[in-house]
């Protein structure tokens, strides 16, 4: 497996990987697979290609099994924080140490970028989630009760901080 940037050319692989993470766990994300699927393969590629986010892919060959995004603050008073979303690894590729392998290359970005901080949201009761992001040196800095509803059913999200620099 090697962990790289994602550029617009792997957009119909990105949206087939995110699809599936949607559809599986639908409480996991703040976005919906019934949502995302009407949108066409130039929308993804779209994404790709803003320099407002930033995808990394895990891949064996040219099969992608693992994603994540570092989203920027386009505000200026909010420019020293990004926002880490949409990370997802295919079951069949667990143990591998994707996750901490998809984080370590965005961390060590938003650190050549100078970025002071970064911030995450993880469903309450994702356990391995939060352990990986914990073990990233993320820490819990509130919960947000009733975040999101999927299927008539509230879930929790767990708002997660790493600081990359001292204050």
């Amino acid at each position: 497996m090697h962990i790289r940037l994602l550029h617009p050319a792997d957009a119909s692989a990105y949206r087939s990987l995110r699809l599936r993470g949607l559809r599986e766990h639908p409480d996991a994300f703040t976005s919906s697979y019934e949502e995302d699927a009407q949108q066409p393969v130039s929308s993804a590629e779209t994404r790709l290609a803003s320099t407002r986010t930033t995808f990394w892919g895990a891949f064996r060959g040219n099969e992608l099994y693992g994603i994540v995004g570092l989203e920027r603050e386009p505000r200026a008073k909010n420019r020293h924080k990004a926002t880490v979303v949409g990370m997802y690894v295919a079951p069949e590729a667990s143990g591998q140490r994707l996750g901490v392998k998809l984080l370590e290359a965005l961390v060590a970005q938003a650190r050549t970028e100078g970025l002071e901080a970064l911030v995450l949201t993880v469903t309450e009761g994702n356990e391995a989630a939060q352990r990986l992001y914990e073990r990233a040196g993320f820490r819990s800095f509130g919960i947000e009760p009733r975040a999101i509803k999927v299927d008539g059913r509230y879930y929790a999200k767990n708002h997660m901080l790493l600081q990359l620099e001292s204050a």
